[in-house]
């Protein structure tokens, strides 16, 4: 099994390290990030020895909605089959499953200036269905994740929200804000 890899402490130097690991695989955040918005963690699956990158990434941005108070959003992009996604979704299975691509999406984002779809995953943890909305499609040929903290904090998505991939932001990425509160996955 392919480790996780995590910066102790997200700050700059972490995640230019996180990029540099990923090769081809995007580093996806909601862009531009809202004020008082917060990149609180971010990691790769992959061997960065073999030189071909990253299996998946994950980021996590935390931030306040008038809504809901503290929000964290998770978004994972993997290659079929890593299971990160999945893990952080509390799915229990290695990809979203047969409901992504069945009727019509949930939600539109843009990633890269294009419209992606994403369908409603179930969590699998029916306990407490307030605590996140799931959702998964497919962006560049891999899964993509969005697992949002809580759930009502999805009615953000209505916006069709922007995400880019931060290893082309060049010098925008100083204007990122690390920190928060650690992510709960």
């Amino acid at each position: 099994m392919t480790p996780l890899w995590r910066a102790a402490q997200p700050d700059y130097d972490g995640f230019a390290e996180v990029l540099g690991r990923c090769g081809e695989t995007p580093v996806y955040l909601p862009w531009p990030l809202s004020p008082g918005w917060r990149v609180a963690d971010y990691g790769c699956v992959g061997d960065p020895g073999t030189g071909s990158g990253a299996l998946a990434t994950v980021t996590t941005t935390c931030g306040t909605s008038s809504l809901d108070g503290d929000v964290e959003v998770t978004i994972a992009v993997e290659e079929p089959g890593v299971g990160l996604g999945a893990r952080l979704a509390g799915t229990g299975t290695a990809d979203p499953g047969a409901t992504v691509g069945l009727g019509a999406a949930a939600v539109r984002i843009r990633v890269d200036q294009r419209p992606v779809p994403l369908w409603a995953v179930p969590s699998g943890e029916s306990d407490d269905v307030l605590a996140r909305s799931v959702f998964a499609g497919e962006a560049g040929g891999r899964w993509l994740w969005l697992v949002m903290r809580p759930a009502s904090a999805a009615l953000l998505l209505r916006d069709e929200w922007l995400f880019s991939d931060a290893a082309t932001f060049g010098p925008q990425a100083v204007e990122i804000g690390f920190g928060g509160r650690p992510a709960s996955w």
